[in-house]
């Protein structure tokens, strides 16, 4: 047996550099198999296809991903029968959306090997023939985006977001010409729905007759209150439509559909949530258009709708159902027309989205034990599960630490959250020692973490800083009840939550309640500074892109979040004097804890001048901080040069201020 060296947590020595893990932080941004196959129905390129038990399929398995060492560019990769990836999309092109600003669905493909994409830097869709250059399918028409791409039965639908008439942007979905006509000729675009401020999920029914698709308005988000609509198509043109499921019951209840999922001409399938729990439900669309319940469970199949595109579940053509469940952590089922289910292993827990289908084999994103993957499953055949892309650790499973659900009480109910204890290897702290901890928040904050062991993380616990990473209340992932636990109490229930996780775990001997840190991005920063305004349990804060002054938001914010608040806090004006004594801006007089803040200066959904009215009130206070700004960076960091230098800075930050030395990173400055 291998002696273990013993020294102080938060010293140990690792080989996780922050380099390597920002190497293995690139994100899946969708996936299809393209190539040989008989289409049946659905998505040209991404369709249930007839092949047989034992048939060698000749296609590939394309995938986006995000690039860090380029910036963060957004490439379209293959996977050829041979094994050998290749870049489909070449640099510069980068295929990222910024409808709603978080985009998504920025790319599919069909059979023959044509890539539809959008261009990051103009917001046009555009088609790459193999051979060939980049030719536009929209016109050069300003502020114009386009998001979740689909191709059905030789059709390429999008959502467009139009900001040319100024003030608030109008939302379409669109039949967008393959042949490039409307590039030179917008008439040639043909508007399908409209209607309402927001639309996602068009879905064609096979027999050409019908369009579903999901639409919500202001003030509420697509996971408070939706509707499903079906409109007739005559001419290709949606003449009428009426309302499905969703919106308001006649209880009073608000609804949430998801994702329309045509599985014959008269029938669809659709995740709602009316009992709490988003599941499965089938609509016949008879005269009564009879509705019921599809293989329902205590779990969630569907989530907030964040970003287009985003698929919880597929129909396999024979009947089955492939869909990703959420309990805390995912897992993945095969669901039978009968409504059996049998869980399909997998390493990959949270995050899961089922992208694309063909035959009996799937292919699923998400995060598990090495990361964010790709994963290309076999339902009737385990053994032929393969790993795509991404979901492996270089280091080794020895240094990935092993993630513990635990759920801590709490003064407005029971707290989730997951436990990653330092994990070294070599190396074990002292015995009358507890390590130091840093409390993840997430952002959203309608969001969701499931127990994956991201580098992010190990970079930390390799190190011997704990982490306990949170869903506090009005996450996503534990039904509606639990989501809504924030509905007008934000800045309040989170912040309690994180406090009672924090405390909870101290209290258990897992962690020094001394050497509490927390970090957190975007509604994550806020709540990172409402704790530290309003409580004395952490000894140090971390801040990325974090919202500071609730009015200010409410003025700068992005449309599709213009109205948010609304739920979170309260209308405005009348809720105006919530909104000063919530926001952290109105008590950094009573703030006395070491702060870092990170900034992408260009940031629309979290502007700047958040983050520097934060670090100008700590100077004029005198409380120790760092404020470190990146150019060229939105919301939410890509570049690998902005990626190593955060973690690098966090670290040395947390060393800092909590006592330990940090060998190997660069010196952090404190103002």
């Amino acid at each position: 047996m291998t002696t273990r060296d013993v020294l102080p947590y938060g010293s140990w020595p690792s080989p996780i550099s922050a380099a390597q893990v920002s190497a293995g932080s690139s994100r899946i941004e969708g996936a299809r198999f393209v190539g040989a196959g008989e289409v049946l129905a659905g998505e040209t390129g991404g369709a249930a296809a007839r092949v047989r038990r034992g048939d060698v399929w000749s296609g590939d398995v394309w995938w986006g991903e995000s690039v860090p060492e380029e910036g963060g560019r957004s490439a379209v990769r293959r996977r050829e029968a041979s094994g050998a990836v290749v870049d489909v999309l070449p640099a510069p092109w980068s295929a990222r959306s910024r409808v709603h600003e978080y985009g998504g669905g920025s790319w599919t493909a069909d059979d023959d090997g044509v890539l539809l994409f959008v261009e990051k830097a103009d917001q046009r869709i555009w088609s790459l023939a193999p051979g060939e250059e980049p030719r536009p399918l929209t016109p050069d028409a300003g502020d114009v985006r386009y998001g979740g791409l689909t191709l059905q039965h030789g059709r390429l639908l999008a959502v467009r977001e139009d900001h040319t008439a100024g003030g608030a942007p109008v939302r379409d979905i669109v039949d967008v010409p393959l042949d490039g006509s409307a590039a030179e000729h917008p008439s040639r675009l043909t508007s399908l729905a409209g209607g309402s401020d927001f639309v996602a999920h068009p879905a064609l029914s096979p027999d050409g007759t019908r369009l579903a698709w999901i639409a919500w308005d202001h003030p509420h988000m697509a996971w408070d209150r939706a509707e499903l609509r079906i409109g007739r198509l005559e001419d290709g043109e949606v003449v009428e439509w009426t309302t499905v499921a969703g919106g308001e019951s006649s209880d009073g209840d608000f609804h949430s559909p998801l994702q329309p999922v045509w599985v014959g001409d008269d029938d669809l399938l659709y995740a709602d949530d009316p009992t709490g729990r988003w599941n499965l439900w089938h609509l016949r669309l008879t005269a009564d258009l009879h509705h019921e319940p599809f293989a329902p469970a205590d779990a969630d199949t569907g989530g907030p709708l964040w970003v287009l595109g985003t698929r919880w579940f597929v129909a396999l053509h024979d009947g089955r159902v492939v869909a990703a469940r959420t309990n805390g952590a995912d897992h993945l089922v095969v669901i039978a027309p009968s409504g059996s289910t049998r869980i399909l292993p997998l390493d990959a827990v949270t995050r899961l989205s089922i992208e694309d289908a063909r035959g009996q084999r799937v292919l699923v994103s998400g995060a598990g034990s090495g990361g964010a993957g790709l994963w290309e499953l076999d339902v009737d055949d385990a053994a032929a599960t393969r790993l795509i892309a991404g979901g492996s650790s270089p280091w080794g499973a020895s240094w990935m630490p092993q993630p513990r659900a635990v759920t801590m009480p709490g003064p407005h109910g029971p707290v989730h959250a997951f436990d990653y204890p330092p994990t070294n290897p070599d190396v074990v702290g002292p015995e009358d020692e507890l390590p130091p901890y840093v409390v993840f928040v997430h952002g959203g904050p309608t969001d969701h973490v499931g127990g994956a062991a991201s580098g992010k993380i190990a970079y930390l616990t390799s190190r011997g800083i704990g982490v306990l990473d949170v869903n506090y209340g009005g996450s996503s992932g534990y039904g509606r009840a639990y989501r809504e636990r924030l509905r007008g109490q934000w800045g309040v229930v989170d912040v309690d939550d994180v406090v009672a996780a924090a405390q909870g775990l101290a209290a258990s001997g897992a962690a020094d309640a001394r050497r509490l840190a927390i970090a957190g991005g975007s509604a994550g920063g806020w709540t990172v500074l409402c704790a530290l305004a309003n409580s004395d349990v952490f000894a140090a804060g971390i801040s990325r892109y974090g919202v500071a002054d609730l009015r200010r938001l409410a003025a700068d914010t992005h449309d599709f979040e213009a109205r948010y608040l609304d739920g979170m806090v309260g209308p405005l004006p009348s809720a105006e004097a919530l909104y000063v004594e919530r926001s952290p801006l109105t008590h950094l007089d009573r703030m006395r804890t070491p702060l870092l803040i990170e900034q992408g200066l260009e940031d629309l959904v979290v502007p700047p001048s958040q983050s520097e009215a934060v670090r100008d009130a700590l100077a004029k206070n005198g409380v120790a901080h760092a404020y470190l700004a990146f150019e060229g960076e939105g919301h939410g960091f890509r570049g690998a040069d902005t990626l190593v230098r955060t973690m690098e800075a966090e670290l040395a930050f947390l060393g800092q201020v909590l006592g330990f030395e940090t060998p190997g990173v660069p010196p952090l400055e404190l103002e």
